[in-house]
C-alpha cells in the first residue's frame, strides 16, 4: 500500500457512513465497514461501489482510484476485525450519546494503534463523546455535510483533550481525500453549518405554511439567489463586497436599518406542531412526487458542476 493512503474503518452503514466510505473508496482507499445491524450491513457494500463510481462519471474520481477502493472495500464480521489495522477510524452510528459512548469505549481495546478515532456527531460535545476513553487526545469530530462523497465541507471540532498535531494530521488526510477542513473553535450544538441551514430553514418552512410562496419556487429562490451568492462568497464576504470600496462599513450604514426592520419580523418559533408537520410534509411530497431519483441524479449532477466552476475559478 502507498505510504499516501490511509487504512480506514467506517463504524455505522448509514448514509452519513456509506457517504464517508465511498469518499474514501473513491481515493483508493482501504476501507473496512462494520455495524451492528446485520440488516444495515447486508447492502452497504454494493451502494458504497456505486456511489464510488457514480463520481467518475461526475469527474470528481479517477476511474483507477475507485476500482482500486472498490476492491479493497471489505466487511468485518466484528469491530476488531474491521478496526485491527486502521489508521483512521470513523463513527457514524446514530445519534445518540451512550451508542457513540459505549463505541468509542469499545475502539479503545480493538484498535490501541489507530492514529485518530472520529465521530461524525452533529449536535453531540467531543468531551461528552470521548468520556469513557483513556485515549481522548486522538478523538475529534469530523461532521461532514449530506452526501459526505460530494460536499467538500467537514467540520472538525477537536476536544480538551485533542492532540493538535493529530488534528493537523487529519486535516492532511481531508484535504487529500479534497476536503475542506474548517476547525470550530467554541463547540455550539449543531455546529455552525447545522445551526445556519436551521436558521434559514425555519424562516423557508414559515414563508411556505403561511402561503407566501409554494415549495419549488420557495426552493428555487433560495438555490439561484443567496445560496449560489453564498457558494462564491460566504455571507460577510458578500455583503462586504456589496458596497463597493465603502465595504462592510458602507454596507452596513447603507442597509443596516433594513436588516434590523427584517431581524424583527423573522419568526422565532422553535417547535413544528403535529398539524404544521403534517402540512410541510404534504406540501414538499407534492411538489416532488415521483421526481425523487430523479432529482437526486440532477442535484448530484449540480453540485459536481458548480464544484468545478468553483475550483476552475480559484486556479485562475
Amino acid at each position: 500500500m502507498s505510504d499516501s493512503k490511509v487504512t480506514v474503518a467506517v463504524i455505522g452503514t448509514g448514509d452519513i457512513g456509506r457517504g464517508w466510505a465511498a469518499l474514501c473508496v473513491a481515493a483508493g482507499w482501504p476501507v473496512w465497514i462494520f455495524d451492528h445491524e446485520a440488516q444495515a450491513v447486508e447492502s452497504a457494500s454494493a451502494e458504497i461501489a456505486e456511489r464510488a463510481r457514480r463520481l467518475v462519471t461526475l469527474d470528481r474520481a479517477l476511474y483507477r482510484d475507485v476500482e482500486e477502493g472498490v476492491h479493497s472495500l471489505q466487511v468485518g464480521r466484528s469491530l476488531l476485525q474491521a478496526c485491527a489495522d486502521a489508521q483512521w477510524i470513523i463513527e457514524a452510528v446514530p445519534e445518540d450519546l451512550i451508542i457513540k459512548q459505549k463505541l468509542f469505549e469499545a475502539v479503545e481495546s480493538v484498535a490501541p494503534n489507530a492514529r485518530i478515532v472520529t465521530s461524525s456527531s452533529s449536535s453531540l460535545l467531543v468531551k461528552d463523546i470521548a468520556a469513557r476513553c483513556r485515549r481522548p487526545d486522538r478523538v475529534a469530530i469530523a461532521h461532514p455535510l449530506n452526501p459526505p462523497e460530494l460536499i467538500p465541507l467537514v467540520e472538525l471540532i477537536p476536544g480538551p483533550h485533542t492532540d493538535g498535531a493529530l488534528l493537523e494530521v487529519l486535516k492532511g488526510w481531508l484535504r487529500a481525500l479534497n476536503r475542506i477542513p474548517v476547525t470550530i473553535r467554541k463547540q455550539v450544538p449543531g455546529n455552525v453549518a447545522g445551526r445556519i441551514a436551521a436558521a434559514v430553514w425555519r424562516e423557508a418552512i414559515d414563508l411556505v405554511l403561511t402561503g407566501v410562496i409554494d415549495v419549488a419556487d420557495l426552493d428555487r429562490a433560495v438555490s439561484v439567489g443567496p445560496a449560489l451568492g453564498w457558494a462564491a462568497a460566504g455571507p460577510h464576504l458578500t455583503y462586504h463586497l456589496a458596497a463597493g470600496n465603502r465595504g462592510v462599513t458602507g454596507f452596513l450604514q447603507q442597509l443596516l436599518g433594513t436588516f434590523e426592520n427584517l431581524w424583527s419580523g423573522l419568526p422565532t418559533w422553535s417547535k413544528l406542531e403535529p398539524e404544521q408537520q403534517r402540512q410541510l410534509v404534504g406540501a414538499i411530497e407534492r411538489a416532488y412526487e415521483g421526481q425523487v431519483e430523479q432529482l437526486r441524479t440532477a442535484r448530484d449532477r449540480r453540485l459536481a458542476g458548480i464544484l468545478r466552476g468553483l475550483e476552475q475559478a480559484r486556479q485562475e
